[in-house]
């Protein structure tokens, strides 16, 4: 298992998004206790500290399928910023919350109907706290 590393700024927006769904709705369950994994193994670092390789919410990241080849851009937001037609995936989707805290060139395996596959963390197109945009 990866370390990962997850700003402060982003661990505690993204708890503050689990608590108000565990308070308001029975959707995400799976999903929110996936996220909460994920962020109790994390290292939590200063924002201006994250490596500029490092998924972090609201990074626009390139992603490979190993088996064909596919490539996929997404970005990887709060759920309330998602919008599948502009690629805009929220953090509570099982491939964000896999991808967050990770980097570049990074592989995850991770299972879906069909089985189990393999993608890479191809590119970071962009970064917030690389971009110095830390209000995002």
């Amino acid at each position: 298992m990866h370390n990962i590393i997850i700003s402060e700024k982003d661990a505690l927006r993204l708890r503050e998004r689990i608590h108000h769904f565990r308070q308001s709705s029975n959707n995400y369950t799976k999903e929110i206790n996936n996220l909460t994994k994920e962020l109790s193994r994390a290292q939590l670092v200063e924002p201006t500290q994250i490596p500029v390789d490092v998924v972090t919410m609201h990074s626009v990241v390139k992603l490979k399928y190993l088996q064909s080849n596919q490539e996929l851009k997404m970005e990887i937001v709060y759920p309330e910023e998602a919008d599948i037609k502009k690629n805009k995936i929220s953090i509570f989707a099982p491939i964000a919350t896999a991808l967050l805290g990770y980097r570049k060139g990074d592989v995850i395996d991770w299972v879906v109907p069909s089985g189990k596959v393999k993608i890479q963390i191809d590119d970071i197109l962009y970064q917030p706290e690389a971009a110095g945009d830390f209000h995002l």
